[in-house]
C-alpha cells in the first residue's frame, strides 16, 4: 500500500534587519530621526537662511523699506572701485598679523613654563583664562583708558622714563597698536591652555630619551615639542585667522564707527556694519559680507596648506 505524503505550504518570514526593504527600514528608525531633527530646523532657521539670503541680497539694492532691486555684479564692481574697502582691507590684515603672531608666541611661551611649574598650576590657569570670559565692550573702555593721551598708564610710564608721550589713539599706527594690545591680552590665555593641554599628551619618555642623549632645552623644543604639538599648532592658527580677520568690537568701541584718524581703525567687519546699519544699503553690505567669507576661507586654506605641507614633507 503506497502512503501519499502531504507537504506543508512554504511560509514566507517576515523581512526583518537587512532584509527589510528600504523603505520600511528607513521609517523603523523615524524616532532617531525626529531626536535629531530639532538641530537640523534650527540650523536651516538661522544659518542657512540667512547664509542663502545673503547671496542673493548681494546682486540687489535694498535699503530695507523700499522694494529690492537686481543690479547684477553693481555691488561687486563698486566694491572693487571702494577706497574705503581697501583701506579697511589692508587695516584686517595689518591687525591680524599684528595680534594673531604675538598672542600665539607668547601663549606658546606660558604653556612651557606653566607645564614645569610646581605649585600653584589651577591659580594660573584660571588666572590666564579670565581675560577670555571678561566682557569684551569693558575690555574695550578699559584699555581705551590705558591708552588715554592724558590720563593712561602707558602714557604716564613714557613720561617716567623721560620719553614723550604719544597720542595713541589720534595716530593711525597708535590705534593699531592700542588694538591689536587688548586682543593680545583678550586671547593669550585662551591658547595657552590649548597649548599646555596639548604638551600634557606627549609622552614623557621622549624628554627623558632626550635628556640621556644630551639635548638641551631649545633641541628639545625644536626636536620633540614643536613637531608633536604641530596639530594643536595648526588649530590655533585656523582659529585665530577666523577671529583675526573678523575684528569688530574692539576698534568699534575705541575709536567709533568712523575708524578714528585716517580710517586707520576701520576693519571690514566695521564697514559690514556701518554699511548695513548705519548706511541702511544692505545690498552692499552683503556683498562685504561676502568678501569677509572668502578671505577668511582663503587665509585659512593658506595655512591649512602650509601646515599640512610641512607635515606631509616629515
Amino acid at each position: 500500500m503506497t502512503g501519499t505524503a502531504t507537504v506543508p505550504a512554504a511560509t514566507t518570514a517576515p523581512l526583518t534587519g537587512k532584509g527589510q526593504r528600504p523603505g520600511r527600514r528607513i521609517w523603523s528608525y523615524w524616532r532617531f530621526y525626529l531626536a535629531l531633527s530639532p538641530f537640523y530646523v534650527l540650523f536651516a532657521v538661522f544659518g542657512l537662511y540667512p547664509m542663502l539670503s545673503t547671496i542673493v541680497l548681494a546682486f540687489q539694492r535694498w535699503d530695507g523699506l523700499s522694494a529690492r532691486r537686481f543690479t547684477g555684479l553693481g555691488n561687486f564692481e563698486f566694491l572693487v572701485q571702494d577706497p574705503t574697502f581697501w583701506t579697511a582691507l589692508e587695516n584686517t590684515i595689518v591687525l591680524f598679523f599684528m595680534s594673531t603672531v604675538p598672542t600665539l608666541v607668547i601663549a606658546l611661551l606660558l604653556a612651557v613654563m606653566l607645564q614645569s611649574a610646581v605649585r600653584f598650576t589651577n591659580v594660573y590657569r584660571i588666572a590666564y583664562f579670565i581675560p577670555n570670559v571678561t566682557s569684551l565692550v569693558a575690555m574695550a573702555i578699559f584699555f581705551s583708558s590705558i591708552f588715554s593721551t592724558n590720563f593712561g598708564l602707558v602714557n604716564a610710564a613714557l613720561r617716567s622714563l623721560g620719553i614723550p608721550q604719544q597720542d595713541w589713539l589720534g595716530q593711525p599706527w597708535g590705534i593699531k597698536i592700542a588694538i591689536s594690545t587688548m586682543i593680545v591680552w583678550q586671547w593669550v590665555g585662551y591658547n595657552t591652555l590649548i597649548y599646555l593641554a596639548g604638551l600634557q599628551a606627549i609622552p614623557k619618555e621622549q624628554y627623558e630619551a632626550a635628556k640621556v642623549d644630551g639635548a638641551g632645552p631649545v633641541r628639545t623644543l625644536f626636536s620633540i615639542t614643536l613637531p608633536q604639538l604641530r596639530p594643536v599648532i595648526l588649530f590655533t592658527v585656523v582659529i585665530s585667522t577666523i577671529g583675526g580677520l573678523q575684528t569688530f568690537t574692539e576698534p568699534q568701541v575705541m575709536v567709533g564707527n568712523s575708524g578714528g584718524t585716517g580710517q586707520s581703525g576701520m576693519t571690514v567687519v566695521l564697514l559690514f556694519y556701518r554699511t548695513a546699519f548705519l548706511d541702511n544699503d544692505y545690498g552692499y553690505a552683503a556683498a562685504i559680507a561676502l568678501s569677509i567669507f572668502l578671505l577668511v576661507l582663503l587665509f585659512t586654506a593658506i595655512n591649512w596648506r602650509i601646515f599640512r605641507g610641512r607635515s606631509d614633507d616629515r
